[in-house]
């Protein structure tokens, strides 16, 4: 460490295993935006995603490591490991969906123009997912740790479950006509909001002034979510694909794909939901010596 006479200089943030993970992820999604800016074919909507992607996960990693070499970040209103742990969760699942996402889309087949910056910036994207899952592993909190709680695995899919629910609401598509279908609107919705309640109120430090046994209203809602899960998984490709074939051709906006895409979506919630609510029960009620 370097002292000086206003700030602390914190090498070791950026010299340790996390600290490498964040530069190589800085470094990575630098490459892909580069280079996809420069081909200046990326103002399709799931190009714009993309790049959005890679530039937000830059800005604000690059932002973590400053506030960590700096070390100010105790000076932010918020549970920084619990903040960390949650953005590298997020920054991982958002690359990899650009990852598969970008050149499914961009690149052709036959490859239009600009067929090396897309290669290499898909190359990158896939590296760059590598990094953030890297700082996911080492950031985990040990078992029988729950001082950061989104470094836990039940915290860790807290913030897929939220993901995966965003995922679902950009596929939805033509379910007003139908009962059933709006019911699993309302299951998407629903735990979608109170999941990422549990998230901003676990990173805002404000779940000492919850006057319950939070432990234990997290098991129940658990269950109760996969429950409701489960109505969706059975409701949603019953009511979907009833009497409905699949049209030729159907392309990335036909509605029976997004459909599809829907139903695969709420079967991985529902896994995530059933794995949260196992690690949540033996947390909670199994206690380790």
């Amino acid at each position: 460490e370097v002292a000086g006479t206003m700030t602390t200089v914190n090498l070791r943030a950026a010299t340790s295993w996390v600290g490498i993970a964040r530069l190589l992820a800085v470094a990575l999604s630098c490459v892909a935006f580069s280079l996809v800016a420069s081909t200046g074919e990326y103002r399709s909507p799931y190009g714009t995603w993309c790049m959005f992607t890679w530039c937000f996960c830059f800005a604000v990693t690059l932002l973590v490591l400053v506030l960590e070499v700096l070390e100010l970040y105790p000076l932010l209103p918020v549970s920084w490991e619990d903040f960390t742990s949650a953005f590298s969760m997020l920054a991982a699942l958002m690359v990899f969906t650009a990852s598969v996402v970008y050149p499914s889309t961009a690149i052709g087949s036959p490859c239009g123009g600009n067929c090396a910056q897309k290669a290499v910036a898909t190359a990158a994207s896939c590296l760059c997912f590598l990094a953030y899952a890297l700082e996911v592993g080492l950031t985990r909190a040990k078992p029988g740790d729950i001082s950061s709680f989104l470094s836990t695995v039940p915290g860790l899919l807290k913030v897929f479950e939220v993901y995966v629910a965003c995922l679902i609401f950009s596929l939805l598509d033509s379910y007003a006509s139908k009962a059933g279908l709006q019911w699993c609107v309302a299951v998407y919705s629903i735990c979608f909001a109170v999941t990422f309640l549990i998230v901003i109120v676990t990173i805002g430090r404000c779940l000492a002034y919850i006057p319950c046994p939070l432990e234990k209203v997290l098991v129940g809602y658990n269950a109760l979510a996969l429950v409701m899960y489960v109505t969706a998984a059975v409701l949603w490709p019953l009511y979907s694909f009833k009497d409905s074939a699949r049209p030729d051709p159907c392309g990335s906006e036909c509605a029976w794909n997004k459909h599809l895409g829907v139903t695969f979506l709420t079967i991985f919630n529902l896994i995530a939901y059933l794995v949260d609510l196992v690690y949540s029960t033996r947390m909670v009620f199994i206690r380790t010596p």
